[in-house]
């Protein structure tokens, strides 16, 4: 509830009071027939009572407000209070990955109020304070030649040291197969979960106690060069899709992993132009993780949507492609030349720091603190990648430690509504924002029909 509605009840109460004075008021003009309007109006006894009603109502407020907003003196209990009042959403969790390679998506095998695989299950999302989460659905990208028309068959998966046999029908197959596990554990577990599609819904599922869940395609490659595709993923509940993954691909170019890979188009290709503003369209969010600085820099001036980094972290403070450069942070904003936006922090080691290197939770606060300084407060977020990481920092090792990320951030002088932003916030305002673009672009623009040009013949 907004402080403005909790203070609602006390405003009504000084509101009645004066109405029902002024009903006595006319009623005792009405009868006596002796004051005229100016002297029923400055009434000096009714004056007073009124003045004296409305130092109390305000007095009744600030008390109300001050209970409200006082935090504990202890930064650990002060941050679970903070997210009990605005959970974490976090914009990258690789559940449905884990349940493909660990149980081969039999969601029999497992008990999600148990202890599951790795950094995922309901009590530690319970514990963390998480109120929703992007379910990344993900299939690996292979090299598809220099048309993006002919994967080769073999792709390695960079985190979990498998190798798959792919042809382009799989990437389909098995995105839709993602799609489906991810609603089939929302389902089974329905008193914790519910799939959300609107800022609306995602109020909703909390004001339940639900953990809102939102899906989330992680890479271009995954529609197969086709904006009908892109369009049936979003009709079965898909609200963000990567422009890349690691490998370039018909739409854009990727920023690859650790180290960059050869451009293919110096950023967007003109379909994957097309491709954003179908996206726009859609209201589904264009996410930027995974993309090279060029393709970032473009979507950033041609989206007319608020845009996001759904599990990227800080160049300036680790050097790596996959995070973002204080250049495109300075973009991000709501001036002249700026793109409202906003970048979710990515927990894997090695991304945050040197390989080797000692990785912990004071290390993720590094990364959100110079997103804020850079790009402003209002724009980070937290986007863990886990169940999609085999390692995370240490006192970050899993959902339930959320809390102890915030009570450092509190320690270094954040405060409160700055919290609640990172939290969720700052990613519903970015949601909210795009589908106030789709609902005036659907005003007056259909579905794109273009089709990629080097496709063969329909």
């Amino acid at each position: 509830m907004s402080r403005s509605n909790e203070r609602a009840p006390l405003l009504v109460a000084a509101s009645t009071h004066s109405s029902h004075s002024d009903v006595a008021n006319r009623t005792h003009n009405e009868g006596g027939g002796e004051q005229d309007e100016y002297t029923s109006r400055f009434n000096p006894r009714l004056a007073v009572s009124s003045i004296l009603a409305l130092v109390v109502s305000l007095s009744l407020i600030g008390l109300g407000v001050f209970y409200i907003e006082r935090l504990p003196d202890d930064a650990n209990r002060a941050a679970i209070k903070i997210l009990e009042r605005a959970p974490v959403i976090d914009g990258h969790i690789d559940l449905p990955l884990m349940v493909r390679e660990v149980y081969r998506n039999n969601i029999t095998k497992f008990n999600m109020r148990e202890r599951m695989e790795l950094q995922v299950d309901i009590p530690r999302l319970r514990a963390g304070k998480v109120g929703g989460f992007f379910w990344s659905v993900y299939v690996d990208c292979a090299d598809a030649g220099t048309d993006f028309t002919r994967p080769t068959n073999e792709v390695r998966c960079v985190f979990h040291s498998v190798v798959l046999q792919l042809a382009q029908q799989e990437l389909h197959r098995d995105t839709l197969e993602q799609i489906d596990v991810s609603k089939l554990l929302i389902e089974e577990y329905s008193d914790t979960f519910m799939l959300t599609t609107t800022v609306k819904e995602v109020e909703q599922a909390m004001r339940m106690g639900r953990i809102a869940s939102f899906i989330g395609v992680e890479g271009g490659h995954q529609i197969g060069n086709s904006l009908a595709v892109l369009r049936q993923y979003y009709a079965l509940g898909a609200r963000y899709m990567t422009l890349t993954h690691s490998c370039n691909n018909a739409f854009a170019d990727s920023a690859g992993i650790f180290e960059r890979i050869p451009a293919a188009h110096g950023g967007l290709s003109s379909l994957g132009q097309e491709l954003i503003r179908e996206m726009n369209r859609l209201g589904m969010l264009v996410d930027l993780s995974h993309t090279s600085d060029e393709t970032a820099i473009q979507a950033l001036k041609l989206s007319r949507a608020p845009v996001m980094w759904s599990h990227s972290s800080a160049r300036a403070v680790h050097n790596v492609p996959r995070n973002v450069p204080d250049n495109i942070l300075k973009m991000i904003g709501t001036g002249p030349g700026q793109k409202d936006g906003v970048v979710m922090i990515n927990l894997f080691p090695r991304f945050l720091g040197p390989e080797g290197s000692k990785v912990t939770v004071l290390t993720a606060a590094d990364h959100i603190e110079h997103i804020g300084r850079v790009a402003g407060r209002e724009h980070v977020g937290i986007g863990s990648d886990f169940d999609g990481i085999e390692v995370a920092p240490e006192g970050l090792e899993d959902v339930s430690k959320y809390p102890a990320l915030f009570a450092e951030l509190l320690r270094r002088g954040w405060s409160r509504v700055e919290l609640e932003g990172l939290a969720s916030k700052n990613l519903l305002r970015v949601f909210r924002g795009a589908e106030d673009v789709a609902r005036e672009m659907q005003k007056s623009t259909k579905a794109s029909l273009v089709l990629y040009d080097k496709r063969d013949p329909l």
